[in-house]
């Protein structure tokens, strides 16, 4: 990056390029005629926070207009809607749909659609609009094809789902991002999304693809017939670095930064301009192994690679939260999965050398074990987008080290790990999970290790018990609490996935702001909600 040394720059903005700022709207005097050129891609004007606009800074970039790349951020921003929400349980809420039912034999659902709905352009949210938006939905990769949907149609103002089996958790899909409802303007002839238009409490004022856009009150919402939210405008800006982010919500520039690594959080803590909110996550940050490589086939082996894992240590020294510490798969966050009489993941490093001795591993002078000649070396890859990843790998790194394992820690895009996958080449991956993805976790876990895996699941493993536990659970048959116990047990026992830690999210939130809250689904960042402090 380069600078033009024209001007004094204030301390406040020597600081943030200090910090290293990529992405960031700075202002134009600061950068040289081809900063663009040399990677800065934002607009070139004054990221100033405004009276009436409260700004958001997060790591995550659009990648694209569809629902199924990054229709999540237009959901947390209000600007789309989906047929059905949750509250902070995950109980079903209406949301497009005013009410749902089910059949006697569970293979037929019904909606009802909400009236007097206008989208952004104007138009009306009729049945027909909302039938069109699911079944592109359908016809594209994503959660609707976890039901075995065989027809969708419109019955007055109902839309009607019709299965070819039963499948108890089919609400919960359409609570997800991907089943957005846009309106027949965000399409071209080719049916390409070329416009975000919702019918949400906010509509798109602008957008600069991929770090920015900017929302309005929609007074229209709903018909006009609810309260209108107090905030009037809003933005989200993408900003990579954790220490950036601080930086700005620090400075006045930002009012709501997700996302904070621990150093930044700690540097909040005393802070008088803004205050900190947490929430633990239904999210586990674990190592993803392709259980079909040579090296990692074998249970013996994941199982020491567990066993070197310090939990309570990474959860202590870089969370700063020892509660962290991933005893089990599931968090406490999920209350129904989560196993309180399941033995937990714990340290051993005499346990986990004579494991690897079992399956032919023997140290080398270097200390690194070797088998018919080959090294014990693997990849490791993470990425930036949740800034306590890297920190992590760089410990599992050492860790791993002590038992006689060398890895190589890749620092990448978060594409790379479901590419690896998809591909094949996948060795390690260090992700962290949000099994709230969906309100109802069963839909994720058929994805994750249902009989092929899934990009962020199992990879090259499955087990006949586990399959069939979640399909008794998706067709309400069986008995739940037995077979998420089966689940989880297994699990623990396979490693098909190492837990590594848990999560909690921690927001940083401008004084000037009040009613702040953390949805722990993800689903929006409840900018309705909030008001202005004065």
């Amino acid at each position: 990056m380069r600078f033009n040394t024209s001007g004094r720059t204030s301390l406040r903005r020597r600081r943030l390029l200090q910090a290293g700022v990529t992405g960031v709207a700075l202002p134009a005097a600061i950068f040289s005629p081809d900063a663009r050129a040399h990677g800065d891609h934002s607009d070139p004007h004054e990221l100033v926070r405004s009276a009436d606009t409260v700004t958001v800074v997060g790591p995550w970039e659009l990648t694209g207009l569809d629902p199924s790349r990054a229709g999540y951020m237009f959901t947390r921003m209000e600007v789309t809607e989906t047929l059905l929400d949750v509250d902070d349980a995950g109980t079903l809420l209406p949301a497009l749909a005013t009410a749902w039912s089910v059949s006697a034999d569970q293979l037929q659902w019904r909606f009802s659609l909400r009236s007097n709905s206008l989208y952004h352009d104007g138009t009306p949210v009729t049945p027909r609009s909302v039938l069109n938006a699911l079944t592109r939905a359908l016809a594209r990769p994503g959660v609707l094809k976890l039901a075995d949907i065989r027809a969708m149609q419109i019955e007055g103002r109902e839309l009607v789902v019709t299965l070819g089996r039963r499948f108890a958790p089919l609400p919960y899909l359409f609570t997800h991002s991907g089943t957005q409802i846009l309106a027949p303007s965000s399409f071209d002839a080719q049916g390409n999304v070329t416009g975000i238009v919702g019918s949400g409490r906010y509509r798109i004022g602008s957008i600069a693809l991929p770090q920015q856009f900017d929302v309005e009150r929609f007074d229209e919402y709903a018909g006009g017939r609810l309260p209108l939210p107090q905030i009037k405008k809003a933005r989200y800006l993408s900003v990579s670095r954790a220490e950036t982010r601080t930086l700005l919500v620090q400075s006045g520039q930002a009012d709501l930064a997700f996302s904070l690594d621990p150093p930044s959080i700690r540097r909040l803590q005393n802070s008088r301009t803004t205050q900190l909110v947490s929430a633990m996550l239904p999210r586990t940050t674990y190592i993803k192994l392709n259980a079909g490589h040579p090296f990692l086939k074998d249970a013996r082996v994941r199982l020491a690679i567990s066993l070197s894992v310090e939990r309570k240590g990474i959860a202590t020294a870089l969370l700063r939260d020892a509660d962290l510490g991933a005893t089990q798969l599931f968090p406490p966050a999920m209350q129904q999965w989560h196993q309180t009489t399941l033995a937990p993941l714990r340290t051993d490093l005499a346990a986990a050398r004579a494991l690897l001795r079992q399956a032919g591993w023997i140290p080398g002078a270097d200390g690194i074990a070797r088998r018919d000649g080959q090294r014990f070396e693997l990849r490791l890859l993470t990425f930036v987008d949740r800034p306590e990843l890297p920190l992590i790998a760089a410990a599992l790194q050492e860790e791993m080290r002590q038992i006689g394992i060398a890895v190589r820690v890749v620092i990448g895009n978060s594409s790379d790990i479901p590419a690896g996958h998809r591909s094949g080449a996948l060795e390690m991956g260090l992700t962290a999970r949000n099994f709230g993805n969906l309100p109802e976790p069963v839909a994720t876990l058929l994805q994750d290790f249902g009989p092929q895996g899934a990009d962020w699941g199992a990879m090259n493993w499955s087990d006949p018990q586990v399959v069939a536990a979640l399909n008794r659970l998706a067709d309400s048959a069986g008995q739940p609490q037995q077979d998420r116990a089966l689940v989880a047990a297994t699990l623990q026992r396979e490693l098909p996935v190492i837990p590594v830690v848990w999560y909690r999210q921690t927001v940083a939130v401008s004084q000037r702001l009040r009613g702040a809250g953390i949805d722990p689904f993800e689903r929006s960042y409840r900018i309705s909600q909030l008001e202005w402090a004065r």
